[in-house]
């Protein structure tokens, strides 16, 4: 059973219950799921929220912390099997596909249209945004995956003179830093941040064409290909230099060790950005972001975007509306997203207001947009769907996880899980 065919089939059963009671909302209210919820997120949407309540109406915050959206999806599913979807949903990639294809989504269309987003995106995020030609979502803000967060300081007193590019240098700085008595590689066993690890690899080791065979297309021969074999090798040898202690630790209590300065180097998407700005720091000075070794000229992309459910009050139609036209204006465009790491959807706003990190981010993705190397994200649902993405974080964290797991058979396990998922 395919993931729509699932969603659907929950989706019907709500038939065979009474719709839940609502509690009586004001007039012109948009209630938001999210899962931004770590301190430079929070700070992010904040932003958000007030831009809202400015214009007059009511937001209702809904978020859900933990799993990379994972949790928040599984609220947004019994919200939606209930008869009580909310006004307005983080959700992202192919998820908006399968949405769109259940007939939930409210179309942004008249939105769009007195706006420009067309004129205003790029083509790979306004049809990232579409379901069957018609805006369902409006993008927020677009992140870079494949990142490699350093402290500077760490560096220097564990002797590394520069940032690594190649896997072998990123080897040689992790040795230095263990026999410094740093945690060379800050990292929270999840199985999302395991995969964001993995992917990173794959398109450092496969390159772009080879990680879209593999992620996208699900190419068989890619995925059981002996570069796959190299990627887990490459995963497992990393996973010597991670904490041994780390499973089940959040991704930002990771980005903390980086910032008090007892880990030297995090594989993280630019959200970690966020953390650092939180507390203070300065990009280029106290911390560096340099593309995960291997990765130059390639990106891999997470667009954060919120989708509108179909809703009958004309007050909520309206707020929901009013956050769409906001969430693409210049002023929220740049608060945003100097408080998220990440980088504006908008493709004319002054770069010079953000800091060096979203300068090399935003110079990247036009690049690489150009040269056929943008790429989206599988770790962080662009890729794929949330069913076939589940199966290949099951794979990648149960290989970490095994201390005598075999390289050269993971890629046919991954494979075989992706099918059985699809």
């Amino acid at each position: 059973m395919n993931a729509i065919t699932r969603l659907a089939t929950a989706v019907s059963l709500a038939s065979l219950f009474p719709l839940s009671a609502l509690a009586a909302d004001s007039k012109g209210t948009v209630e938001v799921v999210h899962w931004w919820t770590s301190g430079g997120e929070a700070a992010a949407v904040k932003v958000l929220r007030e831009l809202v309540e400015k214009d007059g109406y009511t937001w209702k915050d809904s978020a859900v912390a933990g799993g990379a959206g994972s949790a928040a999806m599984t609220v947004l599913k019994t919200r939606v099997v209930s008869g009580n979807p909310p006004g307005a949903a983080q959700i992202k990639g192919p998820d908006l596909q399968e949405w769109g294809a259940l007939d939930l989504l409210a179309p942004l269309d008249d939105v769009a249209k007195a706006n420009n987003w067309d004129g205003l995106l790029s083509k790979t995020v306004s049809n990232t945004m579409k379901y069957d030609g018609h805006y369902v979502a409006v993008p927020v803000n677009i992140h870079r995956v494949n990142w490699l967060w350093i402290n500077p300081e760490v560096f220097k007193k564990a002797g590394i003179a520069k940032a690594p590019t190649t896997l072998e240098e990123l080897y040689a700085a992790g040795d230095k830093l263990k026999a410094a008595g740093f945690v060379p590689l800050a990292h929270g066993g999840q199985p999302w941040q395991d995969s964001t690890v993995f992917e990173g690899l794959v398109l450092g080791i496969m390159g772009a064409e080879g990680y879209h065979k593999a992620f996208v297309e699900n190419d068989e021969a890619t995925l059981t290909s002996p570069q796959m074999t190299e990627v887990f090798t490459a995963l497992k040898k990393l996973s010597t230099y991670m904490d041994d202690n780390r499973a089940g630790r959040d991704w930002n209590l990771a980005t903390a060790e980086l910032i008090d300065g007892k880990a030297g180097m995090q594989i993280m998407g630019d959200w970690a950005k966020s953390e650092w700005t939180a507390a203070g720091k300065v990009a280029g000075k106290d911390y560096q972001c340099v593309p995960m070794p291997g990765t130059a000229g390639s990106y891999t992309y997470n667009i954060d975007s919120m989708a509108m459910f179909k809703l009958k009050k004309e007050g909520d139609i309206a707020a929901q509306h009013a956050l769409a036209r906001i969430a693409l204006e210049p002023e929220f465009q740049y608060v945003f997203n100097e408080n998220k790491g990440s980088i504006p959807v908008r493709s004319d706003l002054d770069m010079s207001k953000f800091d060096s990190c979203a300068q090399a981010s935003m110079k990247d993705f036009q690049e690489a947009d150009k040269n056929g190397k943008l790429e989206p994200s599988m770790a962080h649902s662009m890729a794929t769907n949330l069913a076939v993405q589940g199966a290949i974080f099951d794979v990648v964290t149960n290989f970490m996880s095994e201390k005598n797991a075999d390289p050269s058979k993971a890629g046919a396990q991954i494979y075989a899980a992706i099918k059985s998922a699809q």
